[in-house]
């Protein structure tokens, strides 16, 4: 009996212990607070807000088209019907248990998709996230892709110069290089001047949070849009928003897609934040090779890249077939005549700044923000004002102030493409019109080629090239050329 009794006690420890360690596991199982969703012109992304880190895996299933979510050892912990998938490839969202434990997600899908999953870690607005992505295949991220025949240009513009600037770097004579692609002039295309406007932040990624709890990410792109109209509505000018709604992009994918449509320029709209919140004004920002110029500039330039986690998209000039030492000669070469223009337009920006808000600093600051780190496309970061101040919060809130800061921007990036217009643009067409006849002048004709209009008045091909910014060898018919003094 004594046997028994042991015996029973034992199995009872045993079956209590279980049942502990079955409450323990279960009290530690994550759970999914919520889903959101973010459409983009070319992908959906799906964040999953979750308790605590959870294994999880995906997979697609056909007829009908439908992405599978499975999370171990998970549980819902909200209504499901509360999630609004917009406008994007999800038609419905289904959830379901699996295995006792684990949480299953089916999305059913309205279009192709191509699946991406990650996990991130806590910050200081969410917890634990699963973020998928679905990518359109064969879709724009930008709903009017640049004309085709402008693009043509720029890739014949950019071509010719960075074959230069490879002979600089390979210490070759620039003359021999341009006689090579020496041509007749063409007609002048009169185009735009592209300028890639880029609101901060979206979508998963707020940027920083007022006082009142306004968002950044809200008011850039409500200041990016009206700046891009400005663009738009000057004649010359042809501008596109890097996004146009609530959705992330990746800080390096926004240098990309201003590669992509051949900008001539790049602006990113942010509003500033610290701790305190005395600080207010605008700033303005430009590319620094060695760091920053102040401790402010670095610990900002840090705050900014840190959102790149959640882009994960890298991209830069192609420099594979470089060597070591070449890459870095033909990137520092680049990268001082693109700095020297950003830090020039800033000038005019700051400027402009002045005369609609106070300035935070009063000279154009220089920092490593990854948007800005575009080797090939002047770039600018504007700091619209501090966030963190609520008197400044609530007059980033306004709509007419926000039309100042937006008109100040265009206003000084206008002034500075009107005073150094590329020289296949409208704006120098139209500068090129009332010129032509003064001493050390002269109008292209048909038939012209640099090599020809160098020797007619002694001087070498590339000292008419760099008088004039031209791109490589390539003239323009009606086009004026300052004449270099031998």
């Amino acid at each position: 009996m004594r046997v028994m009794r042991i015996f029973r006690r034992s199995m009872s420890l045993a079956l209590l212990t279980l049942l502990t360690l079955a409450q323990l596991t279960s009290a530690h199982a994550a759970e999914v607070d919520n889903i959101r969703t973010w459409a983009a012109p070319d992908h959906v992304r799906v964040v999953f807000d979750l308790s605590d880190e959870a294994e999880s895996s995906i997979f697609m299933l056909d007829d009908p088209r439908r992405l599978v979510v499975d999370l171990e050892d998970t549980r819902l912990a909200f209504d499901p019907g509360e999630v609004e998938p917009g406008d994007s490839a999800i038609e419905a969202l289904r959830t379901g248990v699996r295995n006792g434990d684990d949480l299953r997600v089916v999305l059913d899908l309205g279009r192709e998709v191509v699946p991406h999953h990650f996990m991130l870690p806590p910050t200081d607005q969410y917890g634990h996230r699963l973020v998928v992505d679905l990518d359109y295949p064969g879709e724009s991220a930008l709903d009017e892709p640049i004309d085709p025949i402008a693009a043509m240009i720029r890739d014949q513009e950019m071509s010719a110069e960075r074959a230069l600037v490879e002979a600089k770097a390979q210490g070759k004579d620039p003359d021999e290089v341009l006689a090579r692609q020496d041509s007749q002039a063409k007609p002048h295309p009169k185009r735009d001047i592209i300028i890639a406007v880029d609101p901060g932040h979206g979508g998963e990624d707020p940027g920083a949070i007022g006082p009142d709890g306004t968002y950044e990410k809200n008011v850039v792109l409500a200041i990016a849009r009206k700046l891009n109209a400005k663009l738009n509505n000057t004649p010359g000018f042809k501008a596109f928003l890097t996004r146009d709604g609530d959705y992330y992009v990746g800080l390096r994918q926004r240098t990309l897609l201003a590669r992509k449509q051949k900008a001539d320029f790049f602006v990113s709209v942010h509003a500033d934040a610290v701790k305190s919140r005395g600080p207010s004004g605008s700033s303005v920002y430009a590319l620094s090779k060695h760091g920053a110029t102040s401790e402010s500039a670095r610990w900002l330039a840090a705050s900014e890249n840190r959102a790149d986690l959640i882009g994960g998209v890298d991209g830069s000039l192609d420099l594979s077939d470089k060597d070591e030492v070449l890459r870095g000669v033909l990137l520092d070469l680049t990268m001082t005549a693109t700095m020297n223009e950003s830090l020039s337009t800033g000038g005019q920006v700051l400027d402009q700044l002045g005369r609609v808000n106070r300035l935070h600093k009063s000279q154009v600051e220089q920092a490593g923000f990854v948007v800005l780190k575009s080797p090939d496309i002047p770039s600018l970061l504007v700091e619209t004002g501090f966030i963190s101040n609520p008197s400044e919060e609530r007059r980033l809130l306004s709509s007419p102030f926000q039309a100042k800061l937006a008109d100040a921007i265009g206003t000084g990036i206008i002034a500075h493409f009107r005073q150094n217009p590329p020289p296949s643009s409208l704006l120098a067409w139209q500068r090129d019109q009332g010129r032509g006849s003064g001493p050390g002048e002269y109008r292209v004709q048909a038939g012209d080629t640099l090599s020809e209009v160098a020797s007619r008045h002694d001087v070498t091909m590339l000292a008419l090239k760099e008088a004039n910014d031209l791109n490589g060898d390539i003239l323009r018919v009606g086009q004026v050329l300052k004449i270099p003094q031998s």
